[in-house]
């Protein structure tokens, strides 16, 4: 039994985070502290004027756990990596998971090469960025290496230099071949030197020479090189067209605004890279009604900079913020230079971070229905399912099927739904070895047995997270052999099965030995019917894979002469087993590795 007020005697002076657990041992808060002692002992002080969001929060709380840190700093990062992992429910939490495209040059190596990168691991090369549009980062790549031919290979340079032929790109005139020791490290220098310097924002040069070049050619009539040049200008002007003036001192910053409204917050930045507007996003929040700005603005610092690989030099917010210091110090370990956090009252910026918070409420007005109606069909829907089987808390979800034709490759597939969204990275599926024959019971039983045991031992494949509910393809048989293996491996998961009617569409929820029947007009009952055909989806989908593969090996393999390399070369050429099958020997000849000997003993074993 944990006994909250003898632990909070044995608290350290230290730095540190702390963990606090509810009933049902899920975490529901994490927190960061400069002196572990004081502060934890603040939430159990009933003469501190808390906010209802920690009274509550405080209600809920069975015991607590702490990490002692070497510094406030390193706090901070375990705060923010603890609450990314858990996504605990009394944190403020940001509700957009975006993977950016950035240009990434690395310049560690001696041929740099420039490339897309949505990577957030940081590195020695450098960021450029982030984008809103892949598309436009692909083009301004592409644009980089046809004028200073940079490289996109990877080979390992120089120790790779005339190991192998040039590539495609330097016979169309898009690379030197520094590979095979045609360009020198300096002279690719130069280009890396040119493109950074493009990246910076310095366009104006580039331009010129571009046009006098195109002139040139056109006075001595060289129209085709003329329209080279030609081409090339009109892409740098769509690449610069992009790109709005804001300010003149040509400086990286991004600009933050905030607009909160009730439980929901969005965030507004602009990415202003060499003085220039290179794009805009918005990010939501969910929080606390009583949350202040500041701390919606600290827990996005935290969120949203600990996941991209560029960190600007300086960040205007609009508010200021308690843990300033901290957080600027650390993003300026994570750059390897100074991060200034600013808070502008007057002038030029104020008006600039106004500016974001006003699109930031324009947006959050716009999305206010949008939110709700996601709302309601996710974490709404999953709340109904838990109020319909008297379930409460449910958070993740995990459904399972069996796919097989008349036994044959039989598979299982799991698929993972958290606060009503399928999280796809979850999702795991299996080859049935130990079952022969079309045996649902007892596939679904190897299943649960592998999963469930893999999640005992941790092993740290995805298997490690526990459901709060367990969803059947199937009615009381199905739930049965999951409830047998459960209590096997001495587990408590609650067990559902999705039973259907005669026309194979859902029905309702076979729970506690009864049938549960859902509104058909409710968004709970909306959400299983999405579970079910996901994990049906799946299970067919790795199924028909593997039925193919064993289609072309049972076909191909019993022929005489033709082994893994003939077969391979013959669907090659054919594409299926149809156009093999029709084709003749003086036609399957012509497959790489075929001798006239293989070609008439496939003819004949299909004639």
């Amino acid at each position: 039994m944990f006994d909250i007020d003898e632990e909070l005697k044995k608290l350290p002076d230290n730095p540190g985070v702390y963990i606090m657990y509810d009933s049902s041992d899920t975490i529901i808060y994490v927190g960061k502290a400069k002196v572990l002692s004081r502060r934890v002992r603040q939430y159990f002080q009933s003469s501190r004027n808390h906010t209802v969001k920690i009274q509550h929060m405080v209600e809920h709380i069975c015991r607590f756990e702490y990490i002692i840190t070497d510094s406030e700093t390193e706090a901070l990062v375990l705060e923010s990596n603890l609450i990314k992992e858990n996504r605990p429910k009394y944190n403020t939490m940001l509700k957009d998971d975006k993977s950016y495209p950035f240009i990434k040059v690395t310049v560690e190596e001696d041929f740099p090469r420039i490339m897309l990168s949505r990577d957030s691991r940081r590195s020695k090369s450098r960021y450029f960025g982030p984008f809103t549009s892949s598309l436009s980062v692909k083009e301004t790549i592409d644009f980089l290496c046809k004028i200073y031919k940079i490289r996109t290979c990877r080979r390992k340079l120089p120790a790779d230099i005339g190991k192998e032929r040039p590539c495609l790109n330097y016979h169309i005139g898009k690379c030197l071949a520094p590979c095979a020791g045609r360009q020198s490290a300096e002279d690719y220098a130069v280009g890396v030197e040119k493109a950074l310097s493009f990246l910076k924002g310095n366009h104006d040069g580039l331009l010129k020479d571009l046009e006098e070049k195109m002139k040139s050619a056109s006075e001595v009539m060289e129209y085709e090189e003329a329209a080279h040049w030609r081409d090339l200008t009109e892409s740098l002007k769509g690449i610069t067209q992009k790109q709005k003036i804001t300010s003149d001192d040509e400086l990286d910053r991004d600009i933050a605004g905030l607009a909160v409204k009730g439980r929901d917050a969005v965030i507004q930045v602009f990415f202003i890279r060499g003085g220039k507007l290179i794009g805009r996003d918005h990010f939501h929040m969910s929080v606390a009604e009583d949350e202040n700005e500041g701390e919606i603005i600290s827990q996005f610092l935290k969120q949203y900079y600990g996941g991209t690989p560029f960190i600007p030099p300086s960040i205007l917010i609009p508010v200021q913020i308690d843990d300033e210091d901290i957080i600027s110090g650390w993003l300026s370990d994570m750059r390897g230079q100074k991060t200034h956090i600013i808070t502008p009252k007057k002038g030029t910026k104020e008006k600039l971070v106004s500016l974001a918070s006003e699109n930031a409420r324009l947006i959050l007005e716009k999305d206010a229905r949008r939110i709700k109606l996601e709302e309601a069909r996710t974490t709404g829907a999953l709340k109904e399912i838990g109020e319909v089987l008297g379930l409460a808390g449910l958070k993740r979800v995990e459904a399972y099927d069996i796919s097989n034709t008349s036994g044959v490759e039989s598979v299982g597939s799991m698929v993972v739904f958290e606060d009503g969204k399928p999280r796809k990275h979850d999702y795991r599926k299996f080859k049935i070895r130990t079952v022969k024959g079309p045996d649902d019971y007892k596939s679904m039983r190897e299943v649960l047995e592998r999963r469930l045991s893999r999640g005992l031992r941790d092993e740290g494949d995805g298997f490690g997270k526990w459901p709060d509910l367990i969803l059947m393809d199937g009615g009381k048989g199905q739930v049965n052999v999951a409830e047998d293996v459960i209590a096997e491996l001495g587990l408590d998961i609650p067990v559902a099965g999705m039973v259907k009617d005669d026309d194979h569409n859902t029905r309702g929820l076979y729970f506690m030995n009864e049938e549960q029947p859902l509104d058909k007009g409710s968004e709970g009952f909306k959400l299983i019917t999405r579970i079910q055909d996901e994990a049906h989806r799946f299970a067919i989908e790795y199924h028909r894979k593997l039925r193919g593969n064993a289609q072309v090996k049972s076909v191909l393999d019993d022929i005489k002469g033709i082994g893994p390399a003939r077969r391979q070369a013959l669907m090659k050429y054919f594409k299926d087993i149809d156009a093999i099958r029709n084709a003749g020997p003086e036609e399957l000849v012509k497959a790489d590795g075929m001798t006239v000997k293989a070609a008439e003993s496939v003819y004949a074993f299909f004639h």
